[in-house]
């Protein structure tokens, strides 16, 4: 199994259980590593396997302990669309990707992007690609200008502008317009350093 086909798997799987997740609620988390387990048993490559199990884990737990702050991003860029209207899978497709585009600085952002809609396509709607396209470009934008700040980790529009404002403090930046994260145990994700240009084109 070659390292695109792995990390390409690991998205499909991570979606598969954020969309059980959603169906199912927070004690499904009992069952995370019991599912990567299982959907990754009978390879032959031990280290390939390892490999396809770790991104599988690192994408659900970082959508999962992360999921207010991809939020924001979303609706912030799909202005006319709250992430309760958004298709289950679509919205679960958007909060992978705007994870991988903000933490995952190892990854090529078009290679993020590209994956997305291709998984968009296969898993959701006919219409689900463009959709995904128009928020992930923006959001690539959005995410490298806030990169450009002072601060190490790009904050969602949202929560920038209100600090910018200067008029509530950190913790009154207003009511959240989506779900509390869902808890788990795991180790937190470190902040991402400035995303370099790629030296290959590994996804």
């Amino acid at each position: 199994m070659a390292p695109v086909r792995r990390r390409t798997r690991a998205r499909e799987l991570a979606l598969q259980f954020l969309f059980m997740l959603e169906l199912r609620g927070s004690e499904a988390m009992e069952e995370l590593v019991p599912f990567v387990e299982h959907h990754t048993k009978g390879s032959r490559d031990k280290k390939g396997r390892g490999e396809l199990a770790e991104f599988t884990l690192t994408l659900a737990r970082g959508v999962v302990e992360n999921r207010v702050e991809l939020d924001q991003w979303i609706e912030a860029i799909a202005k006319n669309w709250r992430m309760d209207r958004m298709a289950h899978l679509d919205r679960n497709v958007l909060r992978l990707a705007v994870y991988e585009l903000i933490f995952q600085t190892d990854t090529p952002y078009k290679v993020i992007i590209n994956e997305a809609i291709d998984i968009a396509k296969r898993f959701s709607t006919a219409q689900s690609g463009s959709f995904v396209n128009g928020i992930l470009d923006r959001a690539r934008v959005m995410i490298d200008e806030a990169r450009e700040t002072p601060d190490s980790h790009p904050a969602p529009p949202q929560a920038k502008a209100s600090a910018d404002a200067g008029s509530q403090s950190n913790s009154q930046r207003g009511p959240m317009t989506v779900a509390d994260p869902i808890p788990f145990s795991s180790v937190p994700v470190p902040r991402p350093k400035k995303r370099t240009a790629p030296t290959d084109g590994r996804s």
